[in-house]
């Protein structure tokens, strides 16, 4: 059984929007942190957003800031990131990410080291300009 499975990747023009899912199972349900990174061919992987599920408190990366939201279900154990006003530069494959967390804080840092325990296969995202 695979922990998280990503889809909603498609390609789309700049400008447009997208709207990625992240279904979580077995041992990475219930994390109390969640986040999306992403990797650019040729580049290294970037974290986009993280969520505190107890308390849906959100963290972004400044690139994405104000077009990107994280989000979640909790009933159905899914993560989202609406993706809005995507660019050429947004052009990556997305990956979710899922852990334990001590809190939001640590949840939020997170975002630059990266080290979760589980993680999907991803979804590539392609916009063109």
């Amino acid at each position: 059984q695979v922990p998280l499975v990503e889809s909603g990747g498609g390609s789309v023009q700049a400008g447009g929007s997208l709207t990625l899912s992240c279904v979580a199972s077995g041992p990475a349900s219930g994390s109390d942190c969640m986040a999306w990174f992403r990797q650019a061919p040729g580049k290294g992987r970037e974290g986009v957003a993280t969520i505190y599920t107890h308390s849906s408190f959100t963290f972004y990366a400044d690139s994405v800031k104000g077009r990107f939201a994280i989000s979640q279900d909790n009933a159905n154990n899914t993560l989202f990131l609406q993706m809005s006003g995507l660019k050429s530069e947004d052009t990556a494959m997305y990956y979710c990410a899922a852990r334990p967390s001590s809190g939001r804080n640590y949840c939020g840092s997170l975002l630059r080291s990266g080290n979760f325990d589980f993680w999907g296969q991803g979804t590539q995202v392609t916009v063109s300009s």
